[in-house]
């Protein structure tokens, strides 16, 4: 069974839809995070140090664990960008 029909089929449980969509969006932060740390020609640990927080904290958001929004602005704000929230 390709992993495409097996997640069409679960998601018609509103249980697992709902923690997909948590887990998506953790994914989404994740991403960002990376793709602008590496715009930045920033490694972990050089940003880290500009956000006054660890490298670990870093590589646990890069693997979508869950950050408060405090964290997340300090990093942005390191990297010399805006925190930017949006409801789709």
């Amino acid at each position: 069974m390709k992993i495409d029909v097996m997640i069409e089929k679960e998601m018609k449980d509103s249980e697992f839809a709902e923690l997909w969509g948590v887990e998506s969006e953790k994914l989404e932060t994740a991403i960002a995070l990376y793709k602008a740390r590496e715009e930045a020609g920033l490694t972990q640990v050089e940003l880290a140090e500009r956000a006054k927080t660890t490298q670990a904290t870093i590589a646990r958001i890069e693997r979508g664990d869950n950050v408060s929004f405090d964290k997340l602005s300090a990093i942005a704000h390191a990297m010399g960008k805006k925190l930017k929230i949006e409801f789709a």
